[in-house]
């Protein structure tokens, strides 16, 4: 019976990460998050290649540059220009590979790429929360673009930027982390309270709104308000108990 029981939960599990998947293709939101990470590879893939090709340049640039000021360089010579293209791709490709975001990584880079590396983190997890959680998910990603150009002009040194450091890389990873910590089989049981899954819809639900006030708020110069501005998440795992318990 157990066997059988695990095996029922794991069938469901992948149930319902399919459904994230499909309806993450044919929602508006999902669509447009897929977009905009394929344009991101694009814009990366384009960056890469600039890159790689004024290496070539320099280098060809140095190697005629060394014949007509010095001697022929001979086989030798084009050898070595040829292995210093090959060390300056590698060099290239090793450093425009960046590792994973993660809360950690997140929370200590500038403000202006915070929307965006909080956005890539969350849709990592995304696989692994529950459907109607997983459309949040996809309308945060579109708050935290509406977000980025309000960031690249604020200063880091304002309350109101620790504000938003907090709610992107505390309060939301500890909710989406607290709930990823609680076993499969009882995501979807209530105990004392809503399940797991209708806290994590609910807190994420709250983060969402709060991206959009401070979108407004940041839009309109009114800082003050958003640093001073009494801000209480109501997560349900922190009113009525621990996601984790």
């Amino acid at each position: 019976m157990r066997d059988l029981a695990r095996i029922t939960e794991g069938i469901a599990a992948e149930m319902a990460a399919r459904a994230g998947e499909t309806l993450q293709r044919l929602s508006p939101e999902g669509r447009r998050v897929r977009q905009r990470a394929r344009a991101r590879r694009r814009r990366a893939l384009a960056r890469i290649a600039r890159r790689m090709v004024l290496a070539v340049i320099a280098i060809l640039v140095v190697t005629v540059g060394w014949g007509v000021a010095i001697g022929p360089i001979g086989i030798g010579g084009l050898m070595a220009a040829g292995l210093a293209v090959l060390l300056a791709w590698v060099a290239i490709l090793s450093l425009s590979t960046r590792q994973p975001a993660s809360p950690t990584t997140i929370a200590a880079i500038d403000l202006p790429l915070l929307p965006e590396r909080t956005e890539e983190w969350l849709q990592r997890q995304r696989p692994a929360l529950p459907a109607p959680a997983a459309r949040i998910v996809d309308g945060i990603g579109l708050k935290l673009e509406a977000l980025a150009p309000q960031l690249a002009t604020l200063n880091p040194a304002e309350p109101a930027a620790a504000e938003i450091r907090k709610l992107l890389c505390e309060e939301l990873p500890e909710l989406v982390d607290g709930y990823r910590r609680v076993p499969e089989a009882l995501r979807r049981t209530a105990r004392d309270g809503p399940s797991p899954d209708r806290q994590l819809v609910d807190g994420l639900a709250v983060v969402d709104g709060e991206i959009a006030r401070m979108t407004a708020q940041l839009a309109s110069g009114d800082l003050h308000k958003l640093a001073t501005q009494g801000r209480y998440l109501e997560l349900k795992y922190r009113g009525e108990g621990d996601l984790t318990r």
